[in-house]
């Protein structure tokens, strides 16, 4: 296997990754936003009030979505399984 080979597949790797954890990302990402304005707006600085959202938005977003990205995983795992023989030759 070669440079080329090799850093083609952690380009493939990456790319899963950030798609795979990016609707997480995104929702705490918008949840945290919402509570922070909420927070400016009413001068409420609680520390709970930041992580408890946010906790429970990434609770229902991987339950919710949980499926899909193990079925995401599982087929690039698959896929790397399946190239190994390739890259013995």
């Amino acid at each position: 296997m070669g440079a080329d080979e090799a850093t083609e597949l952690m380009n493939q790797l990456y790319w899963h990754a950030a798609v795979i954890s990016a609707p997480v990302l995104i929702a705490v990402l918008i949840v945290g936003l919402l509570v922070s304005v909420f927070q400016v707006a009413t001068q409420l600085q609680e520390m709970t009030l930041s992580y408890v959202p946010k906790l429970l938005t990434a609770a229902f977003v991987l339950i919710l979505l949980g499926p899909w990205m193990i079925h995401q995983m599982a087929e690039f795992a698959i896929s790397m399984v399946r190239l190994i023989p390739s890259l013995a030759a």
